[in-house]
């Protein structure tokens, strides 16, 4: 698919087929593109958690819900059948950027305005999002609630330096898929966002 055609059609997908899985091979090239996201100083701090079987999804919906009676929402979202936790390594780039190379000789975070471990982390989200709409499949981006991180780490045995910036699920669009209210918002235009020269 043309890459225009690609950004114009990436949305978040709300449901899925639960009876369309992920090919292999469309799954695997999620991944390797994934990697492709750029991050500063070559660090690569991320890891992606990979949950494709009934089991591996249900535990994750159990560590990261309250485990009460599902709203439609998550009712759609739990019929994905592939979900990628992408997770970020702040250590990694501190560790990196102490390195003779780029000039620094500690691990002073107060030289990074910016955490550009998740950011590079979410670059390599979006990657995948893009991939999927590629390979004519439907996926979203949504956050791990922060009082869940502790039972999802359990869960998974993640060691405490990654940590979730997110989930990306995977699948083909179910029939229930509906656009969001959100949108009804409408999408902000350049001549709203962009500041030339200036603000």
């Amino acid at each position: 698919m043309e890459f225009a055609k690609v950004v114009r059609r990436r949305r978040m997908v709300r449901d899925y087929d639960p009876d369309r899985p992920v090919p292999p091979e469309v799954r695997e090239r999620l991944l390797e593109h994934a990697i492709r996201a750029p991050s500063a100083g070559f660090s690569q701090g991320w890891a992606f958690l990979v949950l494709e079987t009934p089991e591996e999804r249900e535990r994750f919906w159990t560590a990261t819900t309250d485990g009460g009676t599902p709203n439609g929402w998550l009712t759609r979202m739990r019929r994905a059948p592939l979900l990628v936790v992408p997770l970020s390594n702040k250590s990694a780039y501190l560790d990196r950027y102490a390195e003779p190379d780029k000039g620094w000789t500690d691990r002073d975070e107060s030289r990074w305005p910016v955490p550009y471990w998740d950011v590079d982390a979410g670059m390599a989200a979006l990657l995948m999002l893009l991939t999927a709409v590629d390979e004519g499949l439907g996926a979203c981006f949504f956050g791990v609630p922060p009082e869940r991180i502790p039972a999802f780490r359990a869960t998974f045995g993640v060691p405490e330096e990654y940590r979730p910036v997110g989930c990306v699920s995977v699948g083909y669009a179910g029939s229930d898929d509906r656009r969001s209210p959100s949108l009804d918002r409408g999408r902000r235009g350049v001549e709203e966002v962009v500041h030339r020269g200036g603000w």
